[in-house]
């Protein structure tokens, strides 16, 4: 009888157990999306939140994201099908677009809306006036990514003339810009956080200005896709978004101590404090988009830094390129 009852407890255990293997299995897997980001930044802050704190996974998708150093490297990216998502300046579209795509690359979320860029002296200065950058050498960004066109966009409301008061030098590769000004290159260097800060405490540099707070409001980083992946996978987009903007709000309520050890895993050369330092700089002055609408004020106020800088093939329709129905319906 004893021996009955064993074997009954047996197949009830093996029952059990091929039960819950076949539970596990009607799970629905993780849907994969290869996200490309322009470069690697406390800047984009809510992306790495969403990415550590596995909000990405509770909305079922498993992001895979790699960093392209650079606006045309990661349109290229996206447009050859090497990402399904990018993060790049929204100027890039405006490019596509003038290129006659067939397959639009639309603006559908925004992660920043000031620029993320400080201006870093060689010397300190204890009560800087833009005035100084007259007759200096100044090393700029890439010709025809946002970071520059801003750049000259803050130095023209300043009355200085880029390419007639200084010696402009814009021919180095984005992600070698750091190391050419620690190695003697410029007087001044537009540079993105961490590396200002790291400068800064380093004694390679001071920072002495803030773009983002000379331009104000623009598109500065957003998400894009192709129309055709957007037509294709609607779901997955929305869910990106409302990964995000739980990421977006979690940073605007955080501490800035606790943001910059969620972030650390990304930032392996920066310690924790010169993290949190960035994160509330950034946060202090409006960069993170918490509301990830891309609004037309922004837009247009973007095309009139790219016409600035003489840089705008032709102006494009807010509505042409910009889908703000998916934040609309993430957010809810």
């Amino acid at each position: 009888m004893k021996a009955i009852l064993k074997i009954g407890s047996l197949v009830m255990v093996a029952i059990l157990a091929v039960f819950a293997l076949t539970a596990c299995s009607k799970e629905d897997p993780l849907e994969k999306v290869k996200l490309a980001e322009v470069t690697r930044s406390i800047f984009y802050a809510p992306l790495y939140v969403a990415l550590e704190q596995g909000y990405f996974e509770k909305e079922g998708l498993d992001v895979e994201l790699t960093t392209t150093w650079g606006g045309d490297k990661t349109m290229t990216t996206l447009l050859s099908d090497g990402a399904d998502i990018a993060l790049v300046g929204s100027e890039t579209s405006i490019y596509v677009d003038a290129q006659g795509a067939t397959d639009p690359v639309i603006n559908f979320a925004q992660l920043t809306k000031t620029d993320g860029t400080f201006l870093v002296s060689r010397e300190k200065i204890d009560d800087f006036d833009w005035e100084m950058l007259k007759d200096s050498t100044f090393l700029g960004q890439r010709k025809g990514g946002m970071p520059q066109m801003v750049g000259e966009f803050v130095l023209k409301k300043h009355g200085i003339d880029p390419h007639i008061d200084l010696e402009l030098i814009q021919n180095i590769d984005f992600g070698n810009i750091p190391n050419a000004f620690a190695s003697g290159t410029g007087d001044f260097v537009q540079l993105f956080e961490p590396t200002a800060s790291v400068f800064e405490k380093e004694g390679k540099g001071h920072i002495v200005a803030s773009f983002g707070e000379e331009s104000g409001h623009v598109p500065y980083t957003t998400f894009m896709a192709k129309q055709s992946y957007m037509d294709k996978h609607p779901e997955t987009v929305e869910n990106f978004v409302r990964a995000l903007h739980k990421a977006q709000e979690w940073v605007e309520k955080a501490d800035a101590e606790e943001i910059a050890k969620v972030v650390a895993p990304y930032f392996e050369d920066s310690d924790l404090d010169t993290l949190a330092v960035v994160v509330e700089r950034y946060r202090s002055q409006g960069s993170f988009a918490k509301d990830m609408k891309l609004t037309k004020e922004g837009w247009d106020n973007l095309q009139a830094i790219m016409d600035e800088a003489g840089e705008l093939p032709e102006k494009v329709d807010y509505e042409k390129l910009v889908n703000t129905s998916i934040v609309e319906k993430g957010m809810k």
